[in-house]
């Protein structure tokens, strides 16, 4: 039975990551043989501004050789935002310069962002239309939405949430996002993004708005999970984490 090691670089100001990423992989543990660790390394932010998501971003490659040190077997880069406010397509860039870093640091590591994870397994399991839940201000909930929109998808309704402090997000109930999904249009879409953001709590929400729904719903963190496990080569699956880990459904080709 092996045991791999989950690298995250992390918001200082994030909290949730550490819970929701482990509580799915400890989930995952009662079906499937492979064990899991989790350590992190921190960039500093506070509040979900322009200025102190790139500051943070500049910081990411410092996060990525210490995780180095520890010979992960997998890094996710935990911030949506950060990622998609520098630039559409900026997580194809953000992963070669964090692979780069490690590169140099003689080690071979995956590393994945909650941005790419989110855009790739939307395509991967064939999710053309969606509607999507956020924290953010409306400024940046826009270039969110313009830079899903770029990759392909059609958005049909977001809700943005407007809460700026990123610790008021970590706040949260997760089972407020059942209510505020009544907030949303879902008539016709293939799939909900519950959380398009891995600092605002949702794992618990997940499965009940699902059910609720009838069609497939995820978060940024799930996808998080899902292209983790796949860059481990083991199996895309977790309880109660909604349709992206559900293994349920199939790939598109």
């Amino acid at each position: 039975m092996k045991t791999y090691r989950i690298g995250q670089i992390v918001p200082s100001s994030n909290i949730t990551m550490e819970t929701e990423i482990p509580a799915m992989l400890r989930q995952r543990e009662a079906i499937r043989p492979e064990r899991f660790t989790f350590h992190s390394s921190r960039m500093r932010m506070k509040k979900v501004t322009p200025e102190e998501l790139a500051a943070m971003d500049r910081d990411s490659l410092r996060c990525a050789r210490e995780l180095a040190d520890a010979d992960v077997d997998v890094m996710g880069y935990a911030c949506l935002v950060a990622i998609m406010s520098q630039g559409l397509g900026y997580h194809r860039t953000a992963r070669a310069n964090l692979e780069g870093a490690v590169a140099e640091e003689g080690k071979s590591i995956p590393v994945i962002s909650s941005a790419g994870a989110l855009v790739e397994g939307l395509k991967e399991l064939g999710i053309k239309r969606v509607s999507l839940l956020m924290p953010y201000m409306k400024p940046l909930a826009a270039k969110v939405t313009e830079y899903i929109e770029s990759e392909g998808f059609e958005i049909q309704d977001s809700l943005a949430l407007e809460i700026e402090d990123n610790l008021a997000v970590a706040a949260r109930d997760p089972m407020a996002l059942t209510e505020d999904v009544k907030r949303l249009n879902t008539k016709g879409v293939d799939a909900v993004v519950l959380s398009a953001c891995v600092q605002m709590p949702s794992l618990a929400a997940l499965a009940p708005v699902e059910a609720r729904l009838g069609i497939p719903v995820t978060s940024a963190a799930a996808c998080t999970v899902r292209s983790m496990l796949k860059a481990m080569r083991l199996e895309p699956v977790a309880p109660n984490a909604g349709a992206m880990l559900s293994g349920d459904l199939e790939p598109a080709h």
